[in-house]
């Protein structure tokens, strides 16, 4: 800018910042804006661990060790409340902030707040279109057979896509961290300078490689971790596993909680002595760590971070289209359509068999880490606000 001072964000987050999942990947983006010279306010309806001192947080729904009751109020109230809050201290922030970076289900008073104030907005998308993911997880749910659980966040609930539809028309820009994002709300009619990109990132403090070892002896490891949902794709990838060799003298190891009526419908598969279900675990790195290869065949998602968490553990990866940003294939991994088992299986059955191609996956993986952290998050976040104030 024109005085040479650092751009000045507010980031509106509608949920307990610091804590999983997207909370986690709010608290990252704060630190890691901050970390590479942006100004950051942070107003979150509460904290669950500290953000660096050079970030300036307030809470909207707790005040010490007082909470509003998410469950009590209900989700769609506290974000409203929320929303309405953070609505209402903007008048006072004009002057003090460049931009506001918005969370989805929590942001239409603040967007239209923003819009009445010259206050230029970003809305973060986590995921693809709403109306995509509800269509494109309830068609292969389907498919299978397999019955969405009341109150899913891909169950299909046309107050939530309104809702949502309406945030995506009033924010000046969608902030989309993968291209299969960008395609969804392309093929929707958004107009490209409407869509901003950017990504996430994995934390270098907890994912790192472990020591070498050799890959010349032995069954392969493959390794998925996240929720077990149709979303996921675990079905393709335990299809292309029971099709492959590999799976005669590997193990595959699924890490995350699988939901009933999907544990159920795989149940024959997941008997399999090459596959160990292990639910929930608090050891992911060390997990990642050991394995071989790293597989996520989802069906939809924003991003992946955990495939930038495989690829910096060190795990060649395969990916669907879907979640393939961390990829470089040839280098660290390959890709394949959703869906698409036979390429699937190819893939396993050729890491299986020829070694060296991957131990050179597995060395690609560690050599392109780096450009996948947190802190390269922040420097392409930073120059998504600067852009949109540039125009």
């Amino acid at each position: 800018m024109a005085d040479e001072r650092p751009t000045r964000v507010l980031q509106s987050f509608p949920h307990r910042i610091g804590a999983g999942r997207i909370c986690s990947t709010a608290w990252h983006q704060a630190a890691s804006v901050a970390n590479v010279g942006g100004d950051v306010r942070v107003l979150a309806a509460s904290q669950a661990r500290p953000l660096p001192p050079a970030v300036r947080i307030k809470t909207t729904l707790e005040r010490g060790r007082i909470r509003v009751p998410y469950r009590v109020i209900g989700n769609r109230r506290a974000l409203a409340l929320h929303d309405r809050l953070v609505a209402r201290a903007l008048p006072g922030l004009v002057g003090e902030i460049d931009v506001v970076h918005t969370w989805p289900s929590g942001a239409l008073e603040t967007l239209r707040a923003a819009r009445r104030l010259g206050i230029p907005s970003l809305l973060e998308r986590p995921n693809t279109h709403t109306r995509f993911a509800y269509r494109v997880v309830q068609e292969e749910s389907d498919r299978l057979g397999v019955e969405l659980p009341p109150g899913s966040e891909h169950s299909f609930d046309e107050d939530v896509l309104r809702h949502e539809e309406e945030e995506f028309a009033l924010a000046d820009r969608l902030l989309c961290p993968s291209e299969f994002v960008v395609r969804t709300f392309r093929e929707e009619g958004f107009a490209e300078q409407q869509l901003a990109r950017h990504t996430y990132g994995y934390d270098d403090d907890a994912f790192r490689p472990g020591p070498e070892r050799s890959v010349e002896n032995g069954g392969l490891t493959l390794l998925f971790v996240g929720m077990c949902a149709v979303r996921k794709g675990v079905h393709f990838a335990l299809d292309a596993w029971l099709r492959s060799p590999a799976s005669q003298s590997g193990t595959f190891l699924i890490a995350g909680e699988f939901l009933p009526a999907y544990a159920d419908r795989l149940a024959d598969q997941l008997q399999h002595p090459s596959v160990r279900v292990l639910g929930h675990r608090d050891d992911v790195p060390d997990l990642m760590r050991s394995a071989d290869v790293f597989v996520l065949p989802s069906v939809e998602e924003g991003y992946g971070i955990v495939c930038a968490e495989a690829v910096a553990s060190g795990c060649a990866l395969l990916a669907s289209d879907a979640c393939s940003e961390a990829c470089l294939p040839g280098e660290n991994g390959f890709t394949h359509r959703v869906g698409d088992v036979d390429t699937l299986t190819a893939q396993i059955t050729e890491l299986d068999a020829d070694r060296e191609l991957l131990g050179r996956l597995r060395a690609g993986a560690r050599a392109s880490a780096s450009g996948l952290t947190w802190e390269r998050a922040g420097e392409r976040l930073l120059a998504a606000y600067n852009e949109l104030l540039a125009r």
